[in-house]
């Protein structure tokens, strides 16, 4: 039995030191120009028909079973969700996940590849569309795995599941793939693991976190409701804009005042619409906010913080009974994503003797929101684990180190990730933590 030990190390270390670089740098130059082209041409939640059939076309050349089009949202319509299975003899089934969709941003990087991408968002708003967060990075690494892990067929057994995700920007699709049926028809797997980019870490890095790694996260509308008149004439309004003002000013101290100190949460106005001529008092004001804690109860605190707070304005305001404000949990919501701490430890060991310990740095949790998670099912009956891949030039993360000047951040319309750095160890670390997951 210890000889056999013996063989079986020596036999896996070719795998982590020569086979999956070998393979990965051989495919380097077709991702990169398979990411360029994605970055170039980005699309918006549930828009993302074209990113999902180069995923689809890439898988099925591949070797995969690919199904489209998978995913169902809350209000019926379908979406452009891709599953693609490669069943590989008895044993576990580890399911990875990539997000297609971009933002809606107008670019602003410079990069002969920058997006000059404009379509309609879900208003019907003509909107400048990028990958700002480094989604077509996701899509190329999840073609360089999936292609990768079909060459590497005679190193894992079992039941690989590929899924291309759509509407992670908008929090809903995984959920619609979900209500799809993904795991009754496909299978339910052991694992799910999934990476991102992170626009604070070094190409060639790797950041994990055990434990809860990104926020909840609920979007609220606040429609503050008064009376319009004249410009000329406040004293005949109830003015929505001047108790907007005093709202948004006052909810700055729910965190501050109302949630312990223990307990991290934002809450942030991200849009104000009301009114459509300088000299007319409206008769509304919407805003749109998004609330983010580690807590399902202080989430809840903080939905019951801000309807008081609107309504104790209103009354103060003289608002008519009848027009008091309406605040509504919107459906993009997610929770907690939670990193298993078990399967964080085991894959943080692959990550080490995959690029070295020097690259694999431990990250803290952040307030941004995914809707991954939901992969683990309520309660986290499956493992699951979110890595964070680096993405930002050594050389520029030094220098904003030094000056103290920001890096752009995700959802910036200066964000561009380093690609060749970037691609290479996003395949690397993820096809070794399938080989760890199902190998022989």
């Amino acid at each position: 039995m210890k000889l056999l030990s013996v063989f079986a190390l020596l036999a896996s270390i070719p795998v982590f030191a020569q086979e999956i670089p070998t393979l990965v740098n051989s495919e380097l130059p077709q991702l990169v120009s398979t990411y360029k082209d994605l970055h170039e041409h980005p699309e918006l939640s549930r828009q993302e028909k074209q990113t999902s059939a180069v995923l689809a076309e890439a898988l099925r050349k591949a070797g995969y079973t690919v199904t489209e089009n998978v995913g169902k949202y809350d209000d019926g319509t379908a979406a452009f969700g891709v599953v693609a299975v490669m069943k590989n003899g008895a044993g576990p089934t580890v399911l990875v996940r990539t997000d297609m969709d971009a933002l809606p941003v107008e670019e602003k990087t410079g990069v002969p590849y920058a997006s000059h991408a404009r379509s309609k968002n879900q208003a019907g708003d003509d909107v400048g569309v990028m990958h700002a967060c480094g989604h077509d990075i996701h899509v190329t690494t999840m073609i360089g795995v999936g292609e990768t892990l079909a060459q590497l067929k005679n190193q894992w057994h079992g039941t690989l599941i590929l899924v291309g995700q759509p509407s992670e920007e908008t929090v809903e699709g995984a959920r619609a793939m979900l209500n799809d049926n993904l795991y009754a028809r496909f299978g339910r797997p052991d694992y799910a693991i999934a990476l991102h980019d992170d626009g604070s870490l070094e190409a060639g890095k790797v950041g994990v976190v055990s434990g809860p790694t990104l926020a909840a996260v609920n979007s609220v509308d606040v429609i503050v409701r008064g009376v319009g008149s004249h410009g000329a004439h406040p004293e005949a309004s109830k003015d929505p804009v001047v108790m907007s003002a005093e709202y948004i000013m006052a909810i700055q101290t729910i965190v501050s005042r109302q949630i312990p100190p223990q307990s991290p949460a934002v809450i942030t106005v991200g849009a104000i619409h009301g009114g459509t001529k300088r000299n007319i008092i409206p008769d509304e004001v919407t805003m749109n906010l998004t609330i983010r804690s580690f807590d399902d109860g202080v989430q809840k605190q903080i939905l019951a913080d801000l309807k008081r707070t609107a309504e104790g304005i209103a009354i103060a305001g003289g608002v008519p009974s009848d027009r008091m404000p309406i605040v509504t949990l919107m459906p993009e919501n997610s929770p907690v994503t939670y990193n298993n701490p078990e399967l964080a430890d085991r894959l943080r060991a692959v990550l080490v003797r995959t690029v070295g310990a020097n690259n694999v740095v431990k990250s803290g949790p952040e307030m941004v929101s995914e809707d991954f998670g939901l992969f683990g099912l309520e309660g986290q009956q499956i493992p699951t684990v979110m890595l964070r891949l680096g993405a930002v030039a050594p050389e520029k993360v030094a220098e904003s180190k030094a000056t103290g000047k920001p890096l752009p951040s995700l959802h910036s319309a200066y964000f561009v990730p380093l690609p060749e750095p970037t691609i290479r160890t996003g395949v690397m670390i993820m096809t070794a933590s399938v080989l760890d997951l199902m190998g022989r």
